[in-house]
């Protein structure tokens, strides 16, 4: 088994571990994070009806057009706020954050607080 495999490996478990304890429901959907090298994507899913409710990632023109920060923490602060803006526009103020297995720190941390000034609480 080569390094990548074990490292995506041990990440997939420490995620079995988070989605056992964090479900979305309508109430309060689910705030999912993933990172790559180049993007950074998050969604905000309702888990019971299984819809996806709003979803920004670097991979958007529209959100960022500069290619230097699409996969650093400033791409994921810009991340944060316009996923922000379209929770508040389809009317979502809670949710529960899930950080799919990855540390709570660098890009995740700028995208979480991004999404807290947003207006967003978790």
């Amino acid at each position: 088994m080569k390094a990548i495999e074990k490292k995506n490996a041990r990440r997939k478990r420490r995620k079995q571990h988070v989605r056992k304890n964090v479900t979305g429901t309508a109430d309060r959907p689910r705030l999912t994070v993933f990172r790559s090298n180049k993007n950074i994507y998050a969604q905000i899913i309702d888990d019971m009806a299984g819809h996806t409710l709003a979803a920004a990632s670097t991979a958007e023109k529209d959100v960022c057009e500069d290619q230097a920060s699409k996969g650093n923490c400033k791409g994921a602060k810009l991340v944060g706020q316009v996923l922000a803006e379209k929770a508040t526009k389809v009317g979502i103020k809670k949710v529960v954050f899930d950080r799919n297995g990855c540390a709570f720190h660098g890009r995740l941390k700028e995208l979480a607080e991004a999404a807290r000034k947003g207006g967003l609480e978790f």
